[in-house]
């Protein structure tokens, strides 16, 4: 796994994942998924939104952190197959690139501030946790597909 932050004000990381960018985009739009891969544990449950997102889809998902609350978010990127992305009224994206390579799909998954007050997302020290976070949902990510494949709960 890799991890950058670039000037472009995001961070990313990427892991290749034993499956396809079909299978791997199908788990991305489906929102009552998204606690099951979640790296940074704040995503609890959809509380509204379609079953499988589009683009301009909203939905709302119950999050804790520290507190409990909720976010309301709308897809703003949409390329079946290769690419999703969300964004809430913070303005930063959580955006997801798929790309096939031989050996699966590699996923790549962004945090994307360029639109937000850097100053605050620079003293709050968010890009960095946010990094650590992507790198843990991708090992989610990964060990889901794994796991469907190979039929057994082991990780690589």
């Amino acid at each position: 796994m890799e991890g950058h932050e670039a000037e472009t004000r995001s961070v990313s990381a990427s892991v290749t994942v034993s499956a396809s960018p079909a299978e791997v985009f199908d788990l991305l739009r489906r929102p009552e998924r998204h606690g099951e891969f979640d790296g940074s544990g704040t995503v609890k449950s959809v509380v509204n939104g379609p079953e499988v997102l589009e683009e301009g889809s909203t939905f709302t998902m119950s999050m804790h952190m520290g507190l409990p609350y909720r976010i309301r978010n709308r897809v703003v990127e949409f390329e079946a197959d290769r690419r999703i992305a969300w964004r809430h009224f913070g303005r930063h994206r959580w955006r997801y690139e798929l790309e096939e390579v031989e050996a699966g799909c590699r996923v790549t998954e962004t945090f994307d501030y360029s639109a937000g007050p850097l100053w605050f997302y620079r003293r709050a020290n968010i890009p960095t946790r946010n990094l650590a976070s992507i790198e843990a949902t991708l090992q989610r990510l990964a060990a889901i597909f794994t796991t469907a494949n190979d039929g057994d709960n082991s990780r690589e």
